[in-house]
């Protein structure tokens, strides 16, 4: 996919830029009346229009909840509620993109694949099917004409980004670094033969490992094509399923350090980093075996920004915010000199507020999604105020730290996250993996 190029699908591309237009002139008043107001309705209306549009704007709608700094903090809070669900697809429109994918040979592949999808997302259907050995299997499709319908989005996102760039260049908006961005992760999530390459790699890493209590679902490479990923059917429920857990666990705790464990290991070993660890894709399956599923979204960082992490993990275990924020100052440069005595004391409050929220899991029983997302915002708002700029590898990432400490309070509130000698992400495991 090309983001300046609409290749042959300029017709296609016409009617998509009208549709588009359409939407935003019927709800784009309303927008406005609303934004000169201040009113926080209008960051909810640009969600609901987000979504409408589809599978682009729901992409950019959660690169802007990933990247706060760069829009009023408001509209970050709300497009963390970007759903990434959409109407299923009528079967009959993907059984064409299935004959296309196999040229007509599905029947001597499946014996039956079911028309109700077991879940539909902006970009792809997943559908439950047999292969002729009587294998259960999944069948991820992407949907018809997604290819054309984002590269259309994303060259008439680019014009508008290099507009408001122009017209507003005294405030370095970063718009036209946002599209790039959002293009790149989009096109590899559009690939699905590089998400089966994440998939295998992360099960050799776990043969090396020796780790049978740890799976991936088994990847049907002969079955599987850029736009379709035949994988191994697996029966399990989400991490977070106290009741299940108990049934399929003989002990919740020893599960979530081998989910933390296994995680964090593969930072320094596989290249990339599951960065989409939410409980729906931690699954315990009922032979008692912990899974990890859809490796769509995945992080790669520098070996710079490796080393800072190692040194805010630690600082975040000790509870130490003057090595925090050298940590992060080391992240990214500097727009002026910063005092790093008040940038660790602003650090520490943060801190201490989230500190607060984990403690009313006790009350409530769980850490919500909202509140990891209000320490990133935080966190981003201040280093933004010193002058950093944190690349977003380091905010994927450590959301996905933010969602494990959720699960210990969980799981495990005995344990301490990043301090615990039990855990991978004690000092003996990072000295290793950096010796």
């Amino acid at each position: 996919m090309s983001l300046f190029s609409l290749g042959q699908n300029t017709f296609f591309a016409a009617q998509r830029l009208l549709q588009t237009a359409g939407v935003f002139a019927t709800k784009l008043p309303q927008w406005l009346a609303l934004e000169a107001e201040n009113s926080l309705a209008a960051a909810a209306l640009l969600r609901e229009i987000f979504e409408e549009l589809g599978a682009s704007y729901i992409k950019l709608g959660q690169l802007i909840a990933s990247t706060p700094g760069v829009f009023p903090p408001h509209y970050v809070r709300e497009m963390q509620r970007c759903l990434d669900q959409t109407k299923p697809i009528p079967f009959s429109e993907m059984e064409k993109i299935i004959s296309q994918e196999f040229a007509g040979g599905e029947r001597d592949i499946f014996s039956e694949i079911e028309e109700t999808p077991l879940a539909s997302a902006s970009i792809a259907q997943v559908h439950a099917a047999r292969l002729k050995n009587g294998q259960e299997v999944v069948l991820k499709i992407q949907k018809p004409g997604i290819e054309e319908i984002i590269t259309a989005d994303m060259n008439l996102m680019y014009l508008a980004s290099l507009i408001f760039e122009k017209l507003f260049a005294s405030r370095n908006l970063g718009l036209t670094e946002m599209v790039h961005v959002l293009q790149q992760t989009t096109a590899e999530e559009l690939d699905f033969i590089r998400e089966g390459q994440n998939l295998r790699e992360f099960g050799d890493f776990l043969k090396k490992l020796g780790e049978e209590r740890v799976c991936v679902p088994y990847l049907y490479e002969q079955y599987s094509t850029r736009r379709i990923l035949t994988m191994e059917r697996l029966y399990g429920y989400p991490i977070t399923d106290l009741d299940t857990l108990g049934r399929f666990s003989k002990d919740p705790r020893e599960t979530l350090i081998l989910a933390l464990n296994t995680w964090t290991l593969s930072l320094f070993h596989c290249g990339f980093f599951h960065a989409d660890v939410h409980a729906g894709n931690l699954l315990i399956l009922e032979d008692g075996r912990l899974a990890f599923i859809d490796f769509g979204i995945v992080g790669r960082m520098e070996s710079k920004t490796w080393l800072s992490l190692v040194k805010l993990v630690k600082a975040l275990g000790e509870e130490d915010y003057h090595m925090l924020a050298t940590s992060l100052i080391d992240l990214g440069a500097t727009k002026h000199d910063i005092n790093k005595d008040d940038f660790a004391k602003e650090l520490a409050t943060i801190f201490w507020d989230f500190r607060q929220a984990e403690i009313k899991i006790n009350e409530t029983g769980a850490l919500r999604d909202d509140e990891v997302n209000e320490l990133m915002l935080k966190l981003a708002e201040l280093s933004t105020k010193n002058g950093l700029k944190i690349p977003r590898g380091f905010m994927l990432l450590l959301k996905q730290m933010l969602y494990f400490n959720r699960y210990i309070q969980i799981l495990a509130p005995d344990l301490t996250f990043s301090s615990s000698p039990e855990l991978a992400f004690s000092q003996l495991h990072l000295k290793d993996s950096f010796s």
